[in-house]
């Protein structure tokens, strides 16, 4: 549970793409096929996940170790 709360900006990014990238192929895609990410929901789904857990985890903070 413990890494949950320290990488909760990731899941929330990933999340947060993985949707953001669904909706894309689902209202603009590709209308040819040959688009090498948008031609199939789950590329798209999944590159959109990888790039939102990216972004987000660029604003987590780190906290410093106490000792």
């Amino acid at each position: 549970m413990n890494f949950l709360i320290k990488h909760k900006m990731t899941f929330i990014g990933a999340f947060t793409g993985a949707l953001a990238g669904y909706l894309y192929y689902h209202f603009i895609g590709c209308a040819s096929g040959t688009c090498a990410i948008t031609s199939q929901p789950i590329n798209s789904t999944l590159y959109g996940a990888a790039m939102g857990g990216l972004i987000f985890n660029s604003f987590q903070k780190d906290k410093p170790k106490s000792n």
